[in-house]
């Protein structure tokens, strides 16, 4: 059978090392970019599978090269990576098809089950997804296709099977606002995530975000005033 191809692009060279033994690992063909201009050379050479990217790099950062991923090669599917806990542009980089994150450092289990879900992923559709879980998964796929509506269909059938879990609120309200809703519907979910996880991180963020960029707009019309 023939090894899928994937890229790492990370301008750390010890986590290009841990990606590309743990990719080569799971059976893939693995190539690495230390930075945004050498990955899309090396896009135009292969055709990647998965992408795995780092969102911040010197030169050209993540989410320039995620962009010209979407436009030059919109069947790749691109995993982000992030050092920061927190992923200030985790709405643009899904509108943007990104079909996940992943934060760094991490072990290779980690990498395996992540980059495992997402390959999986590709065999899921409406006729298999019936559960909390595969839902979920499906949904992530419609973002990565780019299908919006759809994934927020997928997202709501999952609250409805549970409404107990956090997660599913949280990538809804992220939806709502790809979608270009008032930011109060996206805050809505994301609130409704936190109260059934007070630890859920991801919605926490994500209303810290939006306050701060309430809190900008308000001081730009409080300049603009004056």
């Amino acid at each position: 059978m023939d090894k899928k191809p994937a890229l790492v692009v990370d301008d750390e060279k010890n986590i290009r090392l841990t990606f590309s033994e743990t990719l080569v690992q799971m059976g893939f063909d693995t190539q690495t970019a230390a930075n945004g201009k050498e990955a899309l050379a090396k896009l135009k050479e292969t055709d990647f599978d998965l992408v795995l990217l780092d969102f911040r790099m010197s030169g050209m950062d993540g989410i320039e090269v995620l962009r010209c991923i979407r436009e030059e090669y919109p069947k790749v599917r691109v995993i982000m990576i992030t050092a920061h806990g927190t992923i200030e542009s985790a709405v643009e980089a899904m509108k943007l098809g990104a079909v996940d994150f992943i934060q760094k450092p991490c072990t290779p289990g980690e990498i395996r089950e992540l980059v495992g879900k997402v390959m999986e992923r590709e065999a899921i559709d409406e006729s298999t997804a019936q559960d909390y879980p595969t839902l979920i998964e499906l949904a992530k796929k419609c973002i990565a296709d780019y299908r919006f509506e759809a994934a927020g269909a997928q997202v709501r059938k999952a609250v409805a099977i549970d409404p107990s879990r956090p997660e599913a609120f949280n990538l809804l309200g992220a939806i709502q606002e790809i979608l270009g809703a008032h930011p109060s519907e996206a805050l809505k979910n994301y609130h409704a995530a936190l109260s059934l996880d007070s630890s859920y991180a991801p919605a926490r963020k994500n209303i810290e975000r939006i306050a701060g960029e309430n809190k900008y707009r308000r001081g730009k019309i409080d300049i603009n005033r004056r």
